[in-house]
């Protein structure tokens, strides 16, 4: 069944993809939200490590500044993943995280194929090092994300759909909300304590996806569609569409001895400057105030500090 968009929801939703993946995009150097108990002294925690080996379209030092901040801040080691994964890169590393990589050469308009961003050898690397006791971010935004991610997914069951993951009816970010179950009571979402308690959680256009056995974290309610596009941000009324009604944009899940969490968007954990008017987009947007808070909870469960539901 196809779901009709209006027009002027279509054109907000560009906007804001376009923001997304667009030119005029900086961290926001002020980003930085107060953290009243971090979870590690400073210095001593887990080593994150942030994948840089694949065309990312977020690093350390680039989009996910804040991100990268924001857990040092919390007491985690911090530092950019530069190799191929392989059993021996992946040694001393407690926490990988995989924003939006992309294949070698992907073409800039985003238009297919979307070739995997990971060799054969590197999934299997990275599935055997999750099993063995190793935790897994895995974020992949909307397309051509999905497709460069397609196999490493697989691996642990999770399947995404290749396009814009989009609610028809709103006119920016899509709000995930305790209230409505969009938001799942779980212990990511309450935290250590009352004053870590997460209720809503904004996100910003994004992929939809499936992940068997998965304990979901944001679920889509309502008629969310996935805008299936032949290039980046072009989304169009007649755009092809399928519906994705209770698919996750937010999943965690235990594989072995380790963990993962699977996000469909990458820009609710950044903090930017987008466009020429600089307009907050990401855990530094008014609609965002608690994504900030959302992320360091994540961690904590990679981590193993908060435990299943």
């Amino acid at each position: 069944m196809k779901t009709r968009i209006p027009f002027l929801s279509l054109m907000t939703v560009i906007v804001f993809a376009c923001a997304n993946i667009g030119a005029q995009q900086v961290a926001d150097p002020d980003f930085n939200p107060p953290i009243a108990k971090p979870a590690y002294a400073e210095g001593r925690g887990p080593l994150v490590m942030i994948d840089e080996s694949h065309s990312n379209f977020h690093t350390a030092e680039g989009r996910y500044k804040p991100f990268a901040d924001l857990l040092r801040r919390d007491g985690y080691r911090v530092q950019p993943f530069t190799a191929k994964f392989s059993k021996e890169s992946l040694k001393g590393c407690d926490i990988l995280v995989i924003a939006n990589a992309q294949a070698e050469g992907e073409r800039e308009d985003g238009s297919p194929p979307h070739p995997s961003a990971f060799t054969d050898e590197e999934v299997a690397s990275v599935r055997e090092w999750v099993r063995g006791g190793g935790s897994l971010f895995l974020i992949v935004d909307h397309m051509p994300f999905p497709g460069a991610a397609e196999k490493l997914g697989a691996a642990f069951g999770a399947k995404w759909s290749n396009g814009y993951a989009i609610d028809p009816a709103a006119r920016g970010p899509m709000v995930f909300k305790r209230s409505d179950g969009s938001l799942a009571d779980h212990p990511v979402t309450n935290g250590r304590d009352a004053s870590e308690r997460v209720d809503s959680v904004a996100t910003f256009t994004g992929s939809a996806f499936q992940a068997e056995g998965a304990s979901p974290l944001l679920t889509f309610k309502g008629d969310i569609v996935s805008l299936t596009t032949m290039g980046a941000g072009e989304l169009k009324p007649d755009t092809p569409r399928v519906g994705v009604k209770n698919w996750q944009q937010g999943a965690l899940l235990r594989a072995g001895k380790g963990r993962v969490a699977l996000f469909g968007e990458a820009a609710m954990f950044s903090a930017q400057l987008a466009g020429p008017q600089r307009a907050p987009m990401g855990m530094n947007a008014p609609v965002a105030s608690q994504n900030y808070r959302l992320l360091l909870n994540v961690l904590h469960w990679l981590s193993g500090l908060l435990g299943e539901k």
